[in-house]
Formats: C-alpha cells, sequence, structure tokens
C-alpha cells in the first residue's frame, strides 16, 4: 500500500469510528489547535504581522529565537515562550487583539486548516456530538478558528483584562501540557459526560496526558515522540497532508510548471485556430477544452464529476459553483468547455496572463463594493445568455471561502437567471483546496470531485423571492457536501 493510499484509509477509519459512536451530546470531540487543526503554529501569524511593521525589538527578537531554537518541551519552556507574548500585548486593547486575530485568520491561518480535520468535525457535528477547541494558545488566536468550525466552545489559556486592557497576567492555569488534561476532565465533568466516550485530537507529546485521558485519542500528523508512543499504545494516527508554505517541494514546483505549460501549449494551439476561423470566440473555446485538457493530462491532476450530463442538457444556463481556491477556474475550462463566460471580481483583471484571458472571454468584472457598478457590468452577461446562447459560471457566494465552509449566497446569480429566462445548474466542487491551498502559487496532485445537479427551472420565479431561491440552492450545497455521493463516473482527459 502506497502512502497515499494508507493515509486515505486513516482518515476513512477516523471517520467511520466517529460516526460509529453513540449520537447525541454525551461524547465529546477536544481538538488541540496549533499542528493539529492547522498545519503549523498560529503564534507564528502573528509575529510575522508585527516584523512586517517593525515592531520587533532587538531584544525580543533574540529570545524568540533562542526560544525557537530550543524549541518547548516544558512547562518552562512553555511559560518562557507565553511571557514573551504577554510582554508584548501588556497595555493593548482587548478590541485590538480581536480585530487583529480576526484579520490574521482571513488572512494568513486560515489557509493553514487541515481539510481532514475539517471532515472530522463535520462528523462530529452530524452525530450530535460536541465539539471543543483545545489548545494552549491565547483566545486571540483559537476563538476565529472555533467560530469558522461551530465549536461550542473554547478551552484555552486566558489572559487578564482590566478595564479592557491586557495586564500581562494569565487568568488561572495556561492550557500547555498536564493543563489541558485538567482543563479537558474538568470541562466533561462539567457537562455529565464520561472521559471514556470521549475523542481527542492532537499533535504533540505534551498533549500525551490530554489523549491518555480520553477514550478515543488519535494522534493528528504526530511529532516523532508522539508516534512513537501512539504505537506503543495502540493508538490511531491520521496523517494530513502538508498545508505548502513559503518554500514548497520540488514536485509540486515541476507539477506548476507542467500544468501551466500545458495550459500555455493548448492556448497557442486554440490561437491558431481562432486565427484560421477569424473568430474569437472559436479561441475562447478551444482554449478552455485543450488547454484545460493537456494541463490536467500532463500534470496528473484528475476530475471526477457525477452527473455529467447535466453540463450540457439545459444550455444556455447560469452555472453557479462554490469558490474556494484559484484552481476552480481551470476546474471550471477543463468542465464547461465551450460556449460559457464567467463573473470576476475587478481586480482579477490585474493578474498577468488570466486578466487578458478573462478579457477575451468577455468574462465581467464587478467591483463587490458597488452594486451599481455591478449590475451595469453583469447587462452584457445577461444579453449573452439570452440573445446568443453564451452560458455564464458565477460563484453565489462572490469570493473565495478562507476555510471550506460554504458562505453566504448572494442573489445576483439568480436574478441574472431570471432577467435571462434560464436555468440555474449548481456545481458542487471538492477538494480543489487541497490541490491548491488558499493564497498558494503551486499545485499538488490529486483528485478534485464534482457534482452537477440536474437544471433548476427558473420560469416562474420572481425577483421578491431571490433570496429565498438563493438559500434554497446553498441548502443543496450543503447537503450534498456533507453526504457526497460514493459512486463518480470519471471524466477523462477529452471531458467525456
Amino acid at each position: 500500500m502506497s502512502r497515499a493510499e494508507g493515509t486515505s484509509t486513516a482518515r476513512a477509519e477516523r471517520l467511520a469510528e466517529v460516526r460509529a459512536a453513540p449520537p447525541g451530546p454525551g461524547t465529546i470531540a477536544y481538538f488541540d489547535y496549533d499542528g493539529t487543526v492547522i498545519d503549523g503554529y498560529s503564534a507564528g501569524a502573528f509575529y510575522r504581522r508585527r516584523l512586517r511593521e517593525f515592531d520587533v525589538g532587538p531584544l525580543e527578537m533574540v529570545r524568540t529565537v533562542l526560544s525557537g531554537m530550543r524549541g518547548i518541551r516544558t512547562d518552562d519552556d512553555f511559560k518562557e515562550f507565553l511571557s514573551i507574548t504577554l510582554a508584548t500585548w501588556k497595555g493593548r486593547s482587548e478590541a485590538e487583539l480581536v480585530t487583529l486575530g480576526n484579520d490574521l485568520f482571513r488572512d494568513e491561518i486560515a489557509g493553514a486548516l487541515h481539510p481532514e480535520v475539517w471532515e472530522l468535525v463535520a462528523a462530529h457535528q452530524e452525530q450530535g456530538h460536541q465539539v471543543v477547541m483545545a489548545s494552549s494558545a491565547t483566545r486571540f488566536q483559537v476563538q476565529p478558528m472555533a467560530d469558522e468550525l461551530g465549536a461550542d466552545r473554547v478551552l484555552c489559556t486566558e489572559l487578564e483584562v482590566d478595564g479592557g486592557v491586557l495586564t500581562g497576567r494569565v487568568v488561572g492555569t495556561s492550557l500547555w501540557g498536564p493543563g489541558k488534561a485538567e482543563a479537558v476532565l474538568a470541562d466533561a465533568a462539567a457537562h455529565g459526560v464520561d472521559p471514556a466516550d470521549c475523542f481527542g485530537y492532537a499533535n504533540g507529546t505534551e498533549d500525551a496526558e490530554f489523549l491518555s485521558s480520553v477514550g478515543h485519542p488519535v494522534a493528528v500528523s504526530p511529532t516523532d515522540s508522539l508516534r512513537e508512543l501512539a504505537g506503543r499504545n495502540g493508538w490511531p494516527v491520521l496523517d494530513c497532508a502538508p498545508r505548502g508554505g513559503l518554500f514548497p517541494g520540488l514536485t509540486d514546483v515541476a507539477r506548476t510548471a507542467i500544468f501551466y505549460g500545458g495550459m500555455a501549449g493548448g492556448l497557442a494551439a486554440a490561437a491558431g485556430a481562432g486565427l484560421l476561423h477569424g473568430s474569437r470566440r472559436k479561441f475562447v473555446d478551444l482554449a478552455a477544452g485543450v488547454g484545460a485538457d493537456v494541463a490536467f493530462g500532463l500534470s496528473g491532476i484528475d476530475v471526477e464529476v457525477t452527473g455529467a450530463e447535466h453540463l450540457v442538457s439545459a444550455r444556455p444556463c447560469v452555472f453557479v459553483f462554490n469558490h474556494q481556491s484559484k484552481f476552480d477556474v481551470p476546474i471550471l475550462m477543463k468542465l464547461l468547455r465551450d460556449g460559457f463566460t464567467g463573473v470576476a471580481k475587478k481586480e482579477a483583471a490585474s493578474i498577468p496572463v488570466w486578466g487578458q484571458l478573462f478579457q477575451i472571454a468577455d468574462v465581467a468584472f464587478v467591483d463587490r463594493g458597488n452594486t451599481t457598478q455591478a449590475r451595469e457590468a453583469l447587462r452584457p452577461a445577461v444579453e449573452k445568455l439570452r440573445d446568443e446562447g453564451i452560458s455564464l459560471a458565477i460563484a453565489p457566494e462572490g469570493t473565495r471561502s478562507p476555510t471550506p465552509r460554504l458562505g453566504r449566497f448572494k442573489k445576483g446569480a439568480f436574478h441574472i437567471a431570471m432577467q435571462a429566462g434560464v436555468p440555474i445548474v449548481p456545481l458542487v466542487i471538492r477538494n480543489a483546496g487541497e490541490i491548491m491551498w488558499r493564497g498558494a502559487q503551486t499545485l499538488r496532485g490529486g483528485t478534485v470531485q464534482v457534482v452537477v445537479h440536474p437544471p433548476i427551472d427558473t420560469t416562474h420565479w420572481v425577483p421578491e423571492d431571490a433570496g429565498k431561491h438563493a438559500d434554497e440552492v446553498r441548502t443543496l450545497f450543503l447537503d450534498t457536501l456533507a453526504r457526497w455521493p460514493e459512486r463518480r463516473p470519471h471524466l477523462g482527459a477529452a471531458g467525456e
């Protein structure tokens, strides 16, 4: 069995164990944060922000570097590391740090989320289990992710606040090592739950006592020492795919070069055909289909589709899709192939190469902060739908989600379908974020999975109900993502 197959099997086994547990709040799933829910450490994002703002003095930098070189292996190590943070935050307002934590989560930390852990959280919630974040980090670091995951509560190292300002002191005990184990046991007791019925997820040996305190411990992407301990204790191990970083691996760099090289080759062939036929639309259609086929085929990235017949059964139409990655654009090119255009934020027009291609393809560029401008920008798309039979692909969320959580659906796509008198066709995409992380510039190998739902007739819709219809379609997306079809017919290199 290959490493990838072993990881996939472990992932399925962990989900099966969750779904086999008794349903209801009598089971609590406790998740460590740094290194478990996310790849890496949330404190790094806070420190990098301060470095960018030249807010780190030489003495603090030396202390931080020395602490990082030693690592955090004991309670004293953690206290020293925490003291650096407390000294930095002392005198700053709680509101300022809440805002900073939310900003860093959206811009950096959310992109480090392990999708494997996201699936586990969702599985626990489907079972009606309580989900609790248990971390030695501060609430400013943990709470944004807890909110995104829909966690029931957070156990963390709490900082003292006086008059809305941090004092530089900890409230109670920090949740590192034994402190976390004590907090978890106290929380379970407070909610009348037997720890033997609880799940625990962590990545480091400092959490050995915490993992030992619950009936279903799991070592997630564990350190070498925890992996060894898990082997001795018979604890299952779940290895998560690394989330990239500042220095991607050579394989991913090579795959990305091959992908875009293949795309460029397809574009060149399409350009020649377009000149031969004297047709810009011919170029756009060939560029989408041929360029995507060559790029996907050479790079080892696959696409599996359920409901592929609905990609062509009701055109022209408005295709709506969930947007999580820059890689969604090539996915749409491979799926839709010809006779379509799209909608993008105005900033996309300045992206090298892609911006020019978008303009050639008559993509509508909208200013998300200007409703009037957005309506005007979409007018040509409505006319193309109605008069030229050119379908439209649009993400009703409006922007990429920072995590796999589906955002609120805006009404624009549904108004367009009504104005043009065409159906809505939902495209539910899964795994795009695992091929290209948010903020990443390189591609990983793997398989993107897509469900195409039957066309939704809009003939009798009225504008006043656009919000209701948007919510109904969003619910369809949520249900599909929660209960993904088991059998997925294969979409070959030619999109057959």
